[in-house]
């Protein structure tokens, strides 16, 4: 009989140090968790996420309308639409270039990770020279008003004095290009 109560007695002890040991490990693991979600490296606030959806939108727009540029440039026979083509393209390589170093000070890279416009721009590829223009005029229209909404919206939901002087500096240009598309599209009606 003095077999049983040595044989619980040892077993409670054990029962013991494993519940003391199971609860240490999971203090040490709440405290990693909580120091992680303090150390503001590892945490992104809203702000951040922002302004880095911005920079990739941003980018994947002006990338695509860089590329109907070109097209634009190589197939319209209006001389009209290949001067505002080439401008636009100037326009959005600056602001690319911007965006990208912009990018690359706040730690983010900027990949075409977005490739919607491939159908677009494929359809501006194989439009006939009678449709050429008044497609790629449409189609610019809507790429511009799409990249003024994306400055428009970054404007609002940050602070960031960089991004805000980068938004003072395009967005005028980016509605005169706008107008200037206008203007072409009522022409070609």
């Amino acid at each position: 009989m003095t077999a049983r109560p040595v044989l619980k007695v040892t077993l409670f002890k054990v029962l013991f140090i494993l519940i003391i040991i199971c609860i240490s490990s999971c203090k040490k693991n709440n405290s990693i968790e909580n120091v992680l979600k303090k150390n503001e490296a590892f945490t992104k606030n809203e702000e951040e996420e922002t302004i880095a959806f911005f920079f990739i939108e941003t980018a994947n727009l002006g990338k695509t309308i860089i590329s109907k540029s070109q097209i634009a440039q190589q197939k319209s026979s209006e001389n009209s639409i290949v001067i505002l083509g080439k401008k636009i393209e100037n326009h959005q390589n600056r602001l690319l270039q911007e965006i990208t170093e912009l990018a690359n000070k706040k730690l983010l890279i900027i990949s075409e990770i977005n490739a919607s416009h491939r159908q677009d721009t494929y359809e501006l590829i194989i439009a006939n020279s009678s449709s050429f223009d008044r497609v790629y005029l449409n189609s610019m229209k809507k790429c511009l008003e799409e990249q003024i909404k994306l400055l428009e919206n970054v404007s609002k939901e940050t602070n960031d004095k960089v991004i805000l002087k980068l938004v003072l500096k395009y967005l005028p240009e980016q509605f005169d290009l706008l107008r200037e598309t206008e203007v072409l599209i009522k022409e070609h009606n």
